[in-house]
């Protein structure tokens, strides 16, 4: 799923997906189940999705975006302190808040931060509380801007990706330039190597994503996925959260992807082995089409 921003940065417009990732086509007759996440996973009876392992729901022609508030306690987040963020999920019909939710890969709300030089990631999963918001204890590490993702699925709704922005403060400066980083990874206890197809992305086009495992044994299933894959740009315009197109517990996983623009991509993917989570970051450089 692909999500883009407009500036500024604290503008929390949400954009139309780009790639047609999100966008569902009415479907045939005989295909009136389909996946809340992979649109294209399709079946005429009730079932699990053999992709991302989700529920199939019944086809939906007009899925509403939900948006997120969150608060905070202290109002003022300082860097390097404990603070606790409260959000509230609001219906766009009604304007209340949402009572009621369904298990997305296991958990009832994921919430992504991302600091604004993308030195720092967290996958996080706040806890509902009596009052029907959720609350997560969190320390930002630094001063600056960071962007926030959350992805649930309302009762009465369809899966969300819906946006927010923290400030933390004090003085940031300007984030330094990222470069490209292709160059294999040793984890928490595997070794990830990264291959593109083609070797240079070009944006609005599919791209193949090959992630090769070494040791090939002991993958688990992390959150109800092989893995979890976290895209942003390096301007912080573009989110993109994706689960692996194929895999099946073996050395190689792929992920397809379509990069919205030309830019720096920074990609975190979370995989678990032998009961412990890795983290393999790679920065991906996409093009435009000469």
């Amino acid at each position: 799923m692909n999500i883009n921003f407009t500036k500024p940065l604290l503008a929390l417009c949400l954009c139309l997906p780009l790639g047609g990732q999100n966008v569902a086509s009415p479907p045939a007759a005989e295909d009136a189940y389909e996946c809340p996440m992979d649109h294209d996973v399709r079946s005429p009876n009730p079932g699990v999705c053999p992709r991302c392992g989700m529920t199939l729901i019944p086809w939906v022609a007009d899925p509403r975006e939900y948006a997120v508030r969150i608060a905070t306690q202290p109002a003022a987040l300082t860097p390097g302190r404990p603070a606790r963020l409260f959000l509230e999920i609001v219906d766009p019909a009604t304007g209340a808040r949402v009572k009621s939710f369904r298990e997305v890969h296991t958990k009832l709300l994921h919430l992504f931060l991302v600091s604004d030089d993308l030195q720092w990631f967290a996958h996080e999963h706040p806890l509902l509380d009596a009052d029907h918001r959720f609350h997560l204890d969190v320390t930002l590490p630094k001063p600056g801007i960071y962007r926030v993702l959350a992805d649930f699925y309302p009762a009465e709704g369809t899966p969300q990706l819906a946006p927010q922005t923290l400030i933390a403060s004090g003085d940031a400066g300007t984030p330094a330039p990222i470069s490209a980083d292709l160059q294999p990874k040793d984890t928490a206890n595997l070794h990830a190597e990264l291959v593109t197809d083609p070797p240079v992305p070009i944006a609005g086009q599919k791209t193949r994503l090959f992630l090769r495992i070494k040791p090939g044994e002991g993958l688990e299933p992390y959150l109800g996925a092989w893995a979890h894959l976290l895209g942003a740009s390096d301007d912080l315009i573009d989110l993109i959260h994706e689960h692996p197109w194929s895999a099946g517990g073996g050395p190689e996983m792929q992920f397809n992807l379509v990069f919205p623009r030309a830019r720096m991509y920074r990609l975190w993917i979370q995989l678990q082995r032998k009961g412990v989570v890795n983290t393999a970051v790679f920065t991906v450089p996409v093009k435009n089409l000469d």
